[in-house]
């Protein structure tokens, strides 16, 4: 009853000491990151670079398990970045250690939008909000995963190996090369988050269950256009991949949310209560 008395300047003292509590964490994540980044940059950041990645072994297992001899399954795979630009490792350094700090305190930043918003929800939606988001994080970092193990090493070895005329030669940039690692694995985690998306947009009234159902065989055709488009190695396989997850999270959105018929009641029975 209290956070409803507050006044405007009130909330946004209470939006202050958030928005500080974030940032102090994503500072002190930062700088542990930084400190360590020699190391995770070798075995972590770098790890798709080589050919013991564990992904590239799985790979070429399943294709001796099913004896496939495509290149695909059997490739031996070997990449080294050149840098070409003085201060690149300096700032990449930086940047990188700030990245992983976001990527580490998603739940944090999850949690704290939810104390904020918390006080302005009804019973029932601070139940679903719960739900949501406990599922949100997870599905962020399972995203994340997916682009760190399998998604962008498949980008990276059909990048790499792709020649435009036998007179060139591919050699990748260090700024390249992390630019593209960053952008996929958020990418990928980001995408993770369309089940918390499509309830938050349900609670806003913009979006109903009837509505994902109807334009199911649209969002089919418009997810393996973005499948193709993360994954441009033009394989069954890899877009196959990544299409059934990004599938499944918009049947999981549609279970999220409650048909509108539902919400009206439950929102005229919590009125009445």
């Amino acid at each position: 009853m209290a956070d409803k008395e507050l006044t405007f300047w009130d909330h946004l003292d209470v939006l202050r000491r958030v928005l500080f509590r974030i940032l102090g964490v994503w500072f002190v994540l930062a700088v542990v990151y930084f400190i360590a980044m020699p190391y995770l940059f070798d075995n972590v950041v770098l790890a798709p670079c080589h050919n013991d990645f564990i992904f590239y072994d799985l790979l070429r297992y399943i294709g001796e398990v099913f004896h496939l001899e495509d290149d695909f399954f059997t490739q031996e795979f070997e990449i080294k970045l050149i840098n070409i630009n003085l201060a690149a490792p300096f700032f990449i350094h930086i940047s990188t250690a700030f990245w992983m700090s976001v990527v580490t305190a998603a739940p944090y930043l999850f949690y704290e939008i939810w104390r904020f918003i918390r006080p302005a929800l009804y019973a029932n939606e601070r139940k679903g909000g719960q739900k949501a988001l406990g599922i949100g994080t997870v599905m962020f970092f399972l995203g994340v995963l997916l682009g760190y193990f399998m998604v962008y090493p498949l980008t990276l070895r059909f990048l790499s190996t792709y020649q435009l005329s036998s007179l060139i030669e591919n050699q990748i940039s260090l700024n390249s090369y992390i630019d593209n690692f960053m952008m996929l694995v958020l990418c990928m985690g980001l995408a993770f988050e369309l089940p918390l998306v499509t309830w938050l947009l349900s609670l806003l009234g913009l979006v109903h269950k009837s509505l994902l159902r109807k334009y199911r065989r649209h969002a089919v055709v418009i997810i393996v256009i973005v499948a193709a488009i993360i994954t441009p190695t033009g394989d069954p396989f890899t877009l196959t991949v990544v299409a059934v997850p990004l599938y499944l999270l918009y049947e999981l959105s549609i279970l999220m949310i409650k048909d509108k018929k539902v919400a009206e009641e439950e929102e005229s029975k919590e009125a009445a209560n």
